[in-house]
């Protein structure tokens, strides 16, 4: 299938398959007269990519991903997806913690704030 039937079938703009294909995630023939050709299998794995993108991690991730999610379903569990999932769980739960840090800190500065023009009026 060509670029825009790809495009059409997913709801994935041309830009952004062209990029998927910089970036290795999907990888097209090019028919003799330079048109890009797509397996039958493409929306599947651009389904995929648009998962694994909301799902936090990068292209360069998914690059790596891409072969242990060749079935439908979820990720196979292959060394490589879980080693990288599992990084990037753990660098969630440390964001989460400097988020929950960050409020707390916003948090008592807020009150002092409040505090102090209550004590002003």
């Amino acid at each position: 299938m060509l670029i825009g039937e790809l495009a059409h079938r997913t709801g994935v703009s041309t830009r952004l398959l062209r990029y998927y294909e910089e970036q290795g995630l999907l990888q097209p023939r090019r028919d003799p007269n330079g048109y890009r050709s797509y397996a039958d299998t493409a929306p599947r794995v651009v389904a995929k990519i648009r998962e694994l993108l909301a799902a936090g991690l990068t292209t360069d991730d998914i690059a790596h991903l891409l072969p242990c999610a060749e079935s439908d379903g979820p990720v196979q569990a292959c060394e490589m997806s879980v080693r990288i999932m599992s990084e990037r769980n753990a660098e969630l739960d440390r964001r989460i913690a400097d988020l929950d840090r960050q409020r707390l800190e916003l948090t008592a500065q807020l009150g002092a704030s409040l505090a102090t023009r209550a004590e002003t009026r």
